[in-house]
């Protein structure tokens, strides 16, 4: 009894300084505003090398100066990436000439920001560096550091040795990324508390004959210099720290659970960095964690037993993270992770340690890396997604407690289930129509959803030119500008896109076509009268065209009939109306294409989406002057290479409500009834 009562005792004190914790956390992160210490003209700075990476021609950096800063660079030729290789290191000195930029906030809703990715590890700055020179005067435990980064480096296969050795996921390319996390797999690329499990293990062997304590003293002093090798990754400080409290707890003979521990870890790791509460890998760490260590009287039977009940707790325990940071789950990722777990745990991550210190296996292990390679493409084969809309914090808050109670009373998964319903459903619970459009740099895209999400549009996807490169120019790491259209479309439950207007085939208006055709479910496809240009070609071997418009929401013209010489001139021009208010849609359409629009059309247009980027080719001063639009939107890159929008475009659009993306981001519009409401998501 006095045992339970001690224990009532206790769990009331880890509350109250929970609570504690709570405004210390957001009085430190949410009141309390960093500032930097350089003024953004700024164009010198000298510090010491934090991190460094070099992938194709751009070396990226973190440097300890006055603050942290984050650094770019482009390298000029294959001998200066050469020199580079040879002579940057960790704790060097680096002295930059450049110029500061302050980082973007994510201009397309419910996408990564960076911004307040690099605000919570203390970065306020971007350096673009034009010039450099290194000293290298490096501490010892900076020299130890640099000596394991650089042999990992010249082993074959680094990327994957700098993943299981040091955490760091620089070097591995787009593909094989995007691959694991598909599979639903990718946590096994992050250093986390399986690895540092594995990695006792072998440690334990080698120093069995210590005593205990002694053991344990040098185990520490080792984990402690893991996670330093690992740049402090929240994941190894909570497997690291976890691991010496619980044995604090065995000497002091301490009457606490697991659990009570890992709480006390979290609070500990918490209150010497406030902003720790914020990192995707800390959340994942800890509520996984948590939910194994509440749920282990559950994991029973053999190892192939455990480990499928151990992959659904985690998988339920890290639903509505996994939720909020891609908006779909993979259903085959449990029976992903029955074959990916033991074969990473206990096969490739010991045998990267090992090549670490052999590198003649290093063979091994490519054959072994080919092996996953295999897994991974088979299980992006057999996979099946459910596409769930961005989760409320209440209803992220109704998961977790039903959650608690599930494993107990099982019936109550299917309340669970009941929920997830419920958030898929919310989006579609609208009567208003939704318009946006969308920040795709040097390009055009827009989205247009209609009330209970009943038909989607979407009028072109933008795109960039990819220019030619030699290969030591090339990143292992891609991108698709339409992948942030993507997952915002996804945040939203949409799966479904029932048209595509392409307005011509122009690299920025139909250049990720392809990317949004694999990625959604697109039922047709619209093409402009004028003959097909490669790009058109292959979106048309790849999708349904069609030559009609058949849509319930939308009463969409396509007023541009006419075949020009000009593929620009050929652009579809479209023109809808939503209630009172009317759209109209100029693509890359030239001021001849206005004029013969207004001999044949009477097209009053209350937004308009102006042509060609505000190019001064579009938009003249009779056409604005009889259109009539109040409000005026302009897609155009931030110091794009055209000059776009022109000053005699603006001046044209001086009686119209401005709104250009480069500088407003993307532009949303909400109507309802007979009013609207307009929102725009400032870089």
């Amino acid at each position: 009894m006095q045992k339970l009562k001690t224990l009532l005792q206790f769990n009331k004190v880890l509350i109250i300084v929970g609570l504690l914790i709570f405004f210390y956390v957001l009085f430190f992160t949410k009141v309390i505003f960093y500032k930097s210490q350089y003024n953004i003209n700024t164009s010198n700075i000298e510090g010491k090398i934090l991190l460094f990476n070099i992938n194709g021609n751009k070396l990226n950096l973190e440097i300890k100066a006055k603050e942290k800063i984050k650094a770019v660079y482009y390298i000029q030729s294959r001998e200066e990436k050469n020199y580079l290789e040879n002579n940057l290191c960790l704790g060097c000195t680096i002295i930059m000439q450049g110029t500061l930029e302050k980082p973007k906030n994510n201009t397309i809703p419910n996408t990564f920001n960076y911004k307040n990715y690099l605000y919570n590890k203390k970065i306020y700055y971007i350096f673009n560096i034009s010039d450099y020179q290194i000293k290298k005067n490096n501490s010892l435990l900076s020299k130890v550091k640099d000596y394991f980064y650089h042999r990992v480096n010249k082993i074959p296969n680094s990327d994957y040795l700098k993943i299981f050795i040091l955490g760091d996921k620089s070097l591995i390319s787009s593909e094989d990324y995007n691959s694991f996390q598909k599979n639903g797999v990718s946590h096994l690329l992050a250093i986390s508390g399986m690895h540092i499990g594995v990695f006792l293990k072998i440690l334990d062997n080698i120093l069995a004959k210590l005593k205990y304590k002694k053991k344990l003293f040098i185990t520490v002093i080792i984990l402690l210099f893991y996670a330093y090798l690992t740049n402090f990754a929240a994941s190894i400080l909570r497997a690291v720290f976890f691991y010496i409290f619980l044995n604090i707890k065995k000497i002091c003979n301490l009457k606490l659970s697991n659990f009570q521990v890992l709480i006390i870890t979290a609070y500990f790791l918490i209150i010497i960095n406030p902003f720790i509460i914020y990192d995707i890998g800390f959340i994942y760490s800890f509520v996984i964690t948590g939910g194994i260590i509440l749920n282990n009287k559950y994991i029973k039977g053999n190892y192939f037993k455990q480990l499928l009940i151990l992959s659904i707790i985690s998988f339920l325990f890290s639903l509505p993270i996994t939720i909020n940071l891609n908006y779909e789950i993979n259903l085959t990722s449990i029976l992903a992770n029955l074959i990916y777990v033991p074969y990473i745990s206990l096969i490739v991550y010991p045998l990267a340690l090992l090549v670490f210190l052999l590198p003649f296996l290093s063979n091994i292990l490519a054959f072994l890396l080919l092996i996953l390679s295999k897994i991974n493409s088979f299980f992006n084969l057999i996979s099946i997604f459910i596409i769930i809309p961005k989760m409320p914090i209440f209803m992220i808050i109704i998961y977790y407690i039903i959650l608690l109670f599930a494993f107990k009373h099982h019936k109550l998964f299917y309340l669970l289930c009941f929920l997830l319903v419920i958030v898929k459903l919310l989006p579609k619970i609208t009567n208003s129509y939704e318009i946006y459009y969308l920040d795709v740099g040097q390009g055009d895209s827009s989205v247009i959803i209609s009330p209970w999400q009943k038909e989607v549009i979407m009028i072109d996807t933008g795109g960039k030119i990819n220019y030619s490169k030699e290969p030591w120019q090339i990143s292992t790491k891609s991108y698709n500008l339409s992948d942030n259209v993507i997952k915002f479309l996804k945040s939203k439950g949409i799966r479904k896109i029932d048209y595509l207007f392409l307005s011509h085939g122009d690299m920025d208006h139909a250049g990720e076509a392809l990317n949004i055709i694999q990625n959604l479910k697109v039922e047709n496809v619209y093409l402009n009268n004028g003959p097909l240009n490669d790009i058109e070609k292959l979106i048309a071997s790849k999708s349904k065209v069609t030559t009609k418009i058949n849509l319930k929401y939308f009463a969409i013209q396509n007023l541009n009939n006419n075949i020009y010489e000009e593929e620009n001139d050929n652009s579809l021009v479209l023109y809808f109306k939503i209630a009172n208010y009317s759209f109209l849609y100029m693509g890359d359409a030239s001021k001849k294409v206005e004029e013969d629009i207004l001999k044949n059309y009477d097209i009053p247009a209350f937004f308009l989406k102006v042509g060609h980027h505000g190019s001064n080719t579009s938009s003249s001063k009779d056409f604005i002057d009889k259109i009539k639009n109040k409000y005026a939107i302009i897609s155009v890159g931030k110091n794009n290479s055209y000059g776009h929008p022109n000053i005699e475009t603006l001046k044209n659009l001086s009686n119209s409500k401005v709104y250009r993306t480069d500088d407003d981001g993307s532009v949303a519009i909400k109507i309802n009834k007979n009013n609207y409401f307009l929102k725009t998501y400032k870089p």
